[in-house]
């Protein structure tokens, strides 16, 4: 068998379906990066005389990793390792992007893109509640995840409300945490709007895809009581990301 799933070994003697020991194994070796993005694996037909199994057997394993996006298949190229989404609780859970990526164990960076006083845009002002004339504090990112980035997220708040955060380094700091400290104005609630669109040409290089990819498209405003302090557009790299949501009855 070829390098990249030598390690595989499949018992036919313990009660654990075929398939699903084969699925494991080959997400430990994506999460193990022995398995790199791009990877062609062996064609099926290869894998059956190898491990002694039926083909049924590795389409069940393999079509239950692309459709989690591990694996994608290309007509008449064969199967590649591909970058698994991020599963985010972005719409049952209010937390920073810090947060959710130091929970989930993963190296983030961020990199700052504008930050400084703007006038408009006028929908910001709206969604804020405050006069169209008035100012603005704009900081525009992207955030990444191990090196890849994820989402380009642009940042709106009055300017004359919230204008001494242009002295936080926002390439480490939190945003939700310095108006805790600084003004001790804690975000407690958030209304989010989510529709799909294609990336412009600025969101395509900042997230390092081609124009008029697919990206989710993230409205939110942030509030502080009944007050609205942010209001913020994120554009998610589609390809990368994946929402959830966990609702009781």
């Amino acid at each position: 068998m070829p390098n990249n799933l030598s390690s595989v070994s499949l018992d036919k003697k313990i009660p654990v379906p075929l398939y699903y020991q084969l699925k494991r194994q080959v997400l430990e070796l994506i999460g193990g990066m022995k398995l790199a993005e791009g990877e062609l694996l062996p064609p099926e037909n290869e894998l059956c005389e190898t491990l002694n199994v039926s083909r049924p057997t590795i389409r069940q394993a393999f079509s239950e990793l692309v459709n989690e996006g591990y694996l994608t298949r290309h007509k008449g190229k064969g199967t590649f390792v591909s970058r698994p989404k991020l599963d985010g609780k972005f719409f049952s859970k209010l937390q920073t992007f810090g947060e959710e990526m130091r929970e989930k164990g993963l190296a983030y960076g961020t990199r700052i893109v504008r930050f400084g006083k703007i006038d408009g845009p006028h929908e910001a002002n709206e969604k804020l509640g405050i006069a169209l004339s008035d100012p603005l504090l704009c900081l525009s990112r992207v955030r990444s995840v191990n090196a890849v980035p994820l989402v380009y997220v642009e940042t709106f708040l009055s300017y004359a409300a919230f204008g001494k955060l242009v002295e936080v380094d926002f390439k480490t700091g939190s945003l939700y945490d310095s108006l805790e400290k600084i003004y001790r104005v804690r975000i407690d609630r958030a209304r989010r709007e989510f529709t799909a669109a294609n990336a412009r040409q600025q969101e395509a290089e900042l997230l390092g895809i081609p124009k008029n990819e697919a990206v989710s498209l993230v409205k939110t405003v942030a509030f502080s009581g009944d007050s609205a302090v942010e209001f913020s557009i994120a554009h998610y790299r589609g390809s990368a990301n994946r929402f959830s949501v966990e609702l009781f009855r």
